[in-house]
């Protein structure tokens, strides 16, 4: 009797184990279904349009007609200062891929060309960036790698799979702000145009800026404040690490998300820099669909990564900011000797291994003989940019114009 009494419990608990897994195996069976329908199936609200050299913004029965059909006019040229329409088109709609490339890839080109995207007749755009830096080319040096967003085939194309619903209309145009002729503009904006709009959907956004010497103790905005409900996707980041700090490590800043109303402390608290993106002790080059770091460079200090919001989606309601702490560490000698030489850091923290030190004050500790030992993290200045992206209710944001090609291109490093 006592071994039927304990041997029921298990078979209870079997059942119900089995239940869960049929119950589970059944969900994960209509998942995989609900997916493949979205591929098969009809949808009758779109109709598909691609817009290309060869037939501007994808006009009915109007592709090919340059050469009798055979190919005609396959890219257009860019002289310096001009400007380039990609698509210009009447809603509602929604751009599922943008592919371009471009004969001249060098940095000083992917930063001088200058990319638009205008919602509903908005005179302020709402994407207004670097070219190569919108494509998740971080510091104007293409390369190979393919993340969820983007694309960059053998590092001779860009590909963008982002999606762009607008309600009204579409523009999209690129400019040539530099002083050197582009010879080649390959494109082509794939995108449906839709009989019904979504009062859900958000408008698609874009920002770059860099700051080339951050400000001791100041976060760098990967997002300025922003007004409105949204999402925030994601942002890639690059950083030219200062020569002022031999044998350190620029990346122990945390990422910090304010939203709805937050003021002198965020909901959304990192860890550190290489902790965002999802590594961790440092960090070298990997490419993930959601993170990576595509540029890694040791010698010349060099770094760029990102970071999206797919799978971890980050909503505001009122208002968001996100920034980045410009903080590095080093050995607590090395920083000592930062000091004697009047380096501009400011301590944080002192890790002993058994105790960490704090240091509170944004303002200089001198580490002298009497302080403790360690790992020391400390406030610096790095030259630093990024592309952040997200979504908004309203087709314009209030964030600033996008900087001069001075900044954009100031001290940029050739490609070897």
């Amino acid at each position: 009797m006592s071994y039927k009494r304990n041997a029921f419990p298990g078979k209870i608990f079997l059942s119900v184990a089995l239940c869960v897994f049929i119950f589970s195996a059944c969900i994960n069976r209509e998942s995989n279904a609900d997916q493949q329908q979205a591929i098969f199936a009809f949808d009758n609200n779109a109709s598909t349009r691609w817009s290309s050299p060869e037939n501007r913004n994808g006009i009915k029965g109007a592709g090919g007609k340059e050469n009798n059909g055979a190919k005609g006019h396959a890219y257009d040229a860019m002289k310096a200062g001009e400007s380039y329409t990609l698509l210009e088109t009447d809603g509602p709609g929604v751009i599922n891929r943008i592919w371009i490339t471009i004969n001249d890839r060098s940095p000083l080109m992917l930063r001088s060309l200058r990319l638009n995207m205008y919602w509903d007749g908005e005179s302020k755009p709402a994407v207004s960036v670097p070219f190569g830096d919108f494509f998740g080319v971080g510091l104007g040096k293409t390369g190979i790698f393919e993340n969820a967003l983007f694309a960059n085939p053998e590092g001779r194309s860009f590909i963008s799979f982002i999606q762009m619903p607008f309600k009204k209309s579409a523009k999209i145009t690129l400019t040539n702000d530099g002083n050197t002729d582009l010879g080649n503009c390959f494109f082509d904006v794939d995108y449906n145009l839709l009989q019904n709009w979504n009062d859900n959907w958000l408008y698609f956004h874009a920002y770059w800026h860099r700051d080339t010497a951050t400000k001791l103790a100041e976060d760098f905005e990967i997002l300025p404040h922003v007004e409105g409900k949204g999402r925030y996707l994601g942002a890639n980041i690059g950083v030219n690490a200062n020569p002022v700090y031999p044998k350190s490590w620029f990346g122990e800043g945390e990422v910090k998300i304010f939203m709805d109303g937050d003021k002198d402390h965020p909901k959304l608290n990192g860890t550190g820099t290489e902790d965002y993106i999802g590594t961790g002790w440092g960090q070298g080059r990997f490419i993930m669909d959601y993170s990576g770091c595509t540029i890694q460079n040791d010698s010349s200090g060099e770094m760029a990564f990102y970071r999206f919001h797919i799978p971890d989606p980050v909503y505001f309601k009122n208002d968001c900011k996100v920034v980045l702490q410009q903080i590095g560490g080093a050995g607590t000698d090395i920083v000592r000797n930062y000091q004697k030489n009047k380096v501009p850091v400011i301590p944080v923290t002192t890790d002993t291994g058994k105790n960490i030190f704090h240091y509170n004050e944004k303002k200089t500790v001198l580490l002298d003989s009497s302080m403790p030992a360690g790992w020391t993290n400390f406030y610096r200045s790095d030259d630093v940019s990024a592309t952040v992206y997200f979504y908004l209710g309203t087709p314009a944001d209030n964030l600033p114009s996008l900087q001069p090609l001075s900044i954009r291109v100031a001290a940029l490093k050739p490609v070897k």
